[in-house]
């Protein structure tokens, strides 16, 4: 059984492997999107093919949908070449429930697969043809938090977006430059109207990407590439317009182990690829079933039946706004942030089955979320807090099938700790005057500050995940050596009271004297993580 057009023609093979297939014409629906495209969607790695490309198939599927997405990929054209043509477009959903069992579904909804390649005219001008066609009403993105920075932290432009900048729209490279390029094209054709809709896990998220669009934008027009009418119509929001989301779906990297059973089944070449630019990346996806989408509902140019769509929501941007920081402050991700670098230096693999299997590490993850979280939590209304964290802890986190590593959820924890612990200690502040009453975040900054010395428990030594700031973190620590606790002096007091990573000053508010006491005791000796960590939630 091979994932192609003409594999799946056989469906009595495929039924027979519980496989279940499309069954619309995914010839037709990606005829017609590629004739008169209505959603083009850029990034389009694991998390786009499982959640937004299987939200467009749940749409086809019940006639709500009557074309594909268009998947245009910006950074990594080997997706394009390994994992799109070679299987015709269509994808493998796997949704792995906590009990053992799965779901098998092949996708028909990406419709074609573009390179946003300047430099290849073919796929260039093809992108140029999606973009002026005035059927096309949504671009989506899911190309993660970076894909929209410009700047470095010191306000210099990366050096690919001062080339951009420099080059004009013709010669694009990066994510930002490549959308005004094609708002550029889009605008010369006739104006048409538009909604961008940043999908990416991040506060604001359209704010971001509306801030971007119109600084390379007002760039350009200092090089005389644009001109005053073309910055008009982007800068309006009635026709160019950038609504906010919330996006929450776990998606692991491909597991080499479900590779092999689908292999078993019948299925060819499903071994994961890892791309030269580094993506871990396979013809299916894995993932929970559980997803949370919310959309600010503004498309000035009319949108798909997205509501009819599982587990979306349409609604205004405060309740958008509220949502994401229910998500992002409180409820999920200051879990992951506290308790996935924790889990390294402590020695295990699965986040899940660390809380499933250590008593002190659940305890802290449920103060994380129910004792510190939940009272300053304020409630978006279409989603209960309460409820999403009862279900995150009943059912989500539990989960060992998903197979997330704590590895995974320390990737860029120092981009991160800002919004997932600094808006929660924040709120302490603004009701009781301090934070000091925080413990289980305290413990996790503690946590994430020893996981940054590379050295776990027992005296080991790891590589640390991917994080832009861990040469400069560790520069910091430096001189600090786990076991020796006379070499702690004030090396943490740069890092806590940096305003860039937390939003606020931690000893101001009350929290970085606690957090220093508690990486004091965090570095005695071996094993003098897991006995802080069971001293402090047994408080």
């Amino acid at each position: 059984m091979k994932l192609t057009l003409e594999g799946i023609k056989n469906r009595k093979a495929w039924e027979d492997a519980n496989i279940v297939l499309p069954d619309y014409d995914v010839e037709k629906v990606s005829k017609k999107a590629q004739d008169a495209p209505k959603w083009v969607h850029f990034g389009v790695g694991n998390i786009f093919r499982i959640f937004i490309g299987g939200i467009a198939d749940g749409l086809l599927e019940d006639g709500n949908l009557d074309r594909g997405i268009t998947c245009v990929e910006t950074f990594d054209y080997d997706v394009v070449d390994k994992i799109y043509k070679p299987y015709d477009n269509l994808g493998l959903s796997v949704i792995l429930h906590g009990d053992g069992t799965r779901e098998y579904k092949v996708i028909g909804s990406l419709a074609e697969a573009v390179k946003a390649q300047s430099s290849n005219a073919e796929e260039w001008n093809r992108l140029k043809e999606i973009f002026t066609s005035e059927s096309l009403q949504m671009v989506s993105f899911t190309i993660t938090e970076k894909g929209y920075a410009l700047q470095k932290a010191d306000g210099s432009w990366f050096p690919f977006v001062e080339a951009d900048i420099n080059n004009g729209p013709e010669h694009a490279t990066g994510a930002m430059a490549v959308v005004v390029a094609m708002l550029l094209e889009r605008y010369k054709a006739g104006k048409y109207s538009l909604a961008l809709v940043s999908m990416d896990n991040c506060s604001q998220n359209g704010a971001k990407l509306r801030e971007s669009v119109l600084m390379m934008a007002e760039e350009w027009e200092k090089f005389g590439f644009v001109d005053s009418d073309f910055i008009d119509y982007v800068s309006d929001e009635n026709v160019v317009a950038f609504p906010w989301t919330m996006i929450d779906k776990i998606t692991p990297r491909p597991s080499e182990k479900i590779a092999d059973d689908l292999e078993k089944l019948g299925v060819e070449n499903m071994q994961p690829v890892i791309t030269s630019k580094k993506t871990y990346i396979a013809p299916f996806v894995n993932a929970e079933k559980p997803q949370y989408l919310v959309i600010e509902d503004h498309f000035p140019n009319g949108r798909p039946a997205l509501e009819k769509g599982f587990g979306v929501y349409m609604a205004d941007r405060e309740t958008v706004n509220l949502s994401e920081r229910m998500k992002v402050t409180v409820c999920l991700n200051p879990v992951h942030s506290a308790t996935g670098p924790l889990g390294v230096v402590l020695g295990y693999d699965l986040f899940a089955h660390m809380l499933n299997t250590n008593p002190d590490m659940m305890k802290m993850a449920r103060m994380v979320a129910y004792d510190e979280g939940l009272p300053v939590v304020k409630d978006p209304g279409i989603l209960s807090p309460q409820a999403f964290v009862d279900e995150l802890f009943n059912d989500r986190f539990p989960n060992e099938y998903l197979g997330d590593t704590n590895l995974r959820l320390s990737v860029d924890v120092s981009q991160m700790v800002g919004i997932r612990f600094g808006e929660t200690i924040k709120a302490y502040v603004q009701k009781f005057g301090d934070a000091s009453q925080l413990t289980a975040i305290p413990l996790g900054i503690a946590g994430w500050l020893r996981y940054m010395l590379g050295v776990d428990d027992e005296g080991n030594t790891y590589e640390l995940a991917p994080d832009p700031m861990n040469e400069e973190l560790q520069e910091q620590l430096g001189n600090i050596v786990v076991g020796k606790p006379e070499t702690f002096k004030d090396q943490l007091k740069p890092i806590l009271s940096n305003e860039r990573l937390f939003f606020t000053d931690l000893y101001k508010d009350g929290v970085g004297e606690k957090v220093e006491e508690i990486f004091s005791e965090m570095i005695a000796g071996k094993g003098a993580v897991k006995a802080t960590i069971h001293k402090y939630v047994n408080k």
